[in-house]
């Protein structure tokens, strides 16, 4: 961060010297391979046309003015003109004080600028409990929220609760079976119904609380069971995510959309804006308009609204809530719908101001044997269970090791184990190792160096520069994480950084380095600690100090 703000700075300035803008495509980056230096640039064939001259020749003219800055080691041209700048070694060792006077902040920015923003995440129908598929998602939405918050967004984090619909009235009809079953009736099994064994425990429990539920009428019967049986799962989630670490602001209620008038209201948004209109009792939104193959349903001539229509009147009042971006986490099963629903919110207006991530399928093993999952069928591994095996931790970074829309292969066995083959565990394991070393020290009557010239200039390996070019990419993975909305990026740094470090304790001696060498390493190593802590925070995974 550091070194492409001074990089871009000095350009600019070099570049306005000669008469020339700085040129939109520039890059500026760290080169794939190292031995091109630290940052490698792409401006002097970027100004070609403009300066009207040849690439290679503008990058000399860059390299002759940029000779006297101190703070760069040399600079080269490679190719038809790329610059590739070395820092001198005192750049990098000042990233020492920086993530010390930044502390818990590090990282933080307001590249967000105050901009609102919903994240809408897991919203499973509350049909049955967390499955390891919502786990997936519920660790990405509270990630991401982390994420956007420290890079300076307003967020607020929501669960869309599907309590209005046919699911709904199958989860009514379920437990209404299982009901009678338990009374002894002879009933036949009906050919769509929620099978787990929590079905049957909730059936009991609104049996003891409703004596005579078996007397009423078939549609208040149902009617009961399905509002008892919702409740019940929905504090069973809700007790899950908790437990998972996961946050949601707001409990958004589908069936209030209608309760309160919201869907009307949008109707009559659509009908103002000649996006909707009545035609054969029923009334269609002109999705056609929009690239649709046809025009879509919104109530049928029953007057039953569709799937759809509350969809529309969800995301419409959440634009009327304030926000400039609404994000939504989607199974990729609902990749067709995404163009739908972005036609939908172009035509209320809001063009651009829905982002919708999709999360891939969760292959769940034991030993490398898959498990099957299906909630309908009751066979399923729920959240509950997973977080119970292995823990939150590995869970949520296991489920954000990886970009949310590739399929991932989340073996129990393998997350449980204590090695530096668990990616968790590797992570973890470089924080817990750093406090490890402050307590040997201590015991030793040694401490961490004070920043100053003399304990930075000890930091003078290549190890040391590979450690401290890292802690200053920290700011920008953030930043891209929360740009491109990927908190994978997170867990690819921690990785990396924890790898650099478990090298560096191979490569170079700490406690038992000459003392001012020591204490100037302890240093290092802190921020190093800081760093993996601040990052597993935003994955939402403690940093234990012991392993």
């Amino acid at each position: 961060m550091r070194a492409k703000i001074h990089l871009e700075g000095a350009l600019k300035k070099v570049l306005a010297d000669f008469g020339w803008e700085w040129p939109e495509k520039a890059v500026i980056e760290p080169p794939k391979d190292k031995k091109f230096g630290d940052m490698s640039v792409n401006v002097a064939m970027m100004l070609a046309k403009q300066a009207k001259k040849a690439p290679r020749a503008i990058a000399e003219d860059i390299q002759g003015a940029m000779q006297s800055d101190a703070l760069i080691e040399k600079i080269d041209i490679a190719g038809p003109g790329f610059l590739n700048f070395t820092f001198a070694p005192t750049f990098w060792q000042a990233t020492v004080g920086v993530v010390q006077e930044a502390g818990e902040a590090y990282g933080s920015s307001d590249m967000g600028k105050g901009t609102k923003v919903q994240v809408e995440y897991v919203s499973a129908n509350p049909t049955g409990p967390l499955h390891i598929g919502h786990g997936r998602g519920a660790a990405l939405g509270d990630s991401l929220t982390r994420i956007l918050e420290k890079a300076g967004y307003d967020v607020e984090a929501e669960y869309y609760i599907n309590d209005a619909g046919r699911q709904m009235l199958i989860l009514g009809g379920s437990i209404l079976y299982r009901a009678k079953q338990l009374a002894g009736q002879d009933v036949a099994e009906p050919e769509n119904y929620y099978k787990g064994s929590y079905i049957t425990d909730i059936a009991r429990e609104v049996m003891d609380l409703n004596p005579g539920l078996l007397d009423m009428d078939e549609a208040e019967a149902t009617e009961i069971c399905k509002v008892y049986g919702k409740d019940q799962i929905l504090e069973g989630i809700k007790v899950d995510l908790a437990a998972f670490g996961v946050r949601h602001d707001v409990w958004f209620s589908e069936k209030s959309l209608v309760t309160d008038g919201k869907v009307d209201e949008t109707f009559a948004d659509l009908t103002a804006s000649g996006m909707g209109y009545e035609a054969d009792g029923a009334y269609w939104f002109k999705s056609t308009e929009m690239g649709d193959d046809k025009d879509r349903v919104l109530r049928k001539s029953n007057g039953d609204t569709t799937y759809f229509a509350s969809d529309i009147a969800y995301h419409d009042n959440k634009f009327k809530r304030g926000f400039d971006l609404v994000v939504d986490i989607w199974g990729a099963d609902h990749h067709g719908y995404i163009p739908r629903m972005m036609a939908a919110c172009e035509a209320l207006g809001k063009k651009g101001g829905l982002h919708v991530i999709l999360v891939n399928l969760v292959n769940l093993l034991r030993d490398g044997e898959p498990i099957a999952m299906s909630t309908r069928a009751g066979q399923f591994e729920t959240l509950k269970d997973v977080v119970d095996e292995v823990g939150s931790d590995a869970a949520r970074f296991m489920f954000l090791s990886r970009k949310s829309d590739s399929k991932l292969d989340f073996d129990l066995e393998l997350v449980k184990q204590k090695s530096m083959d668990n990616p968790v565990y590797y992570v973890q394991y470089a924080h817990a190792r750093i406090c490890s070393l402050n307590a040997k020290a201590a015991g030793a009557g040694m401490a961490a160096a004070s920043v100053n010239d003399d304990s930075l200039a000890l930091l003078d390996t290549t190890y040391d520069m590979d450690i401290l070019q890292l802690l200053d990419q920290y700011p920008d993975f953030v930043e891209v994480a929360a740009r491109t909305q990927s908190p994978h990026m997170i867990s690819m740094y921690l990785q990396e950084l924890a790898s650099t470090l478990h090298r560096y304790y191979s490569n170079c001696h700490v406690l038992s380095a000459e003392a001012d060498v020591a204490s100037a390493r302890l240093m290092l190593l802190n921020c190093v600690a800081g760093v993996v802590k601040n990052g597993l925070g935003l994955l939402g995974v403690h940093a234990p100090e012991s392993m």
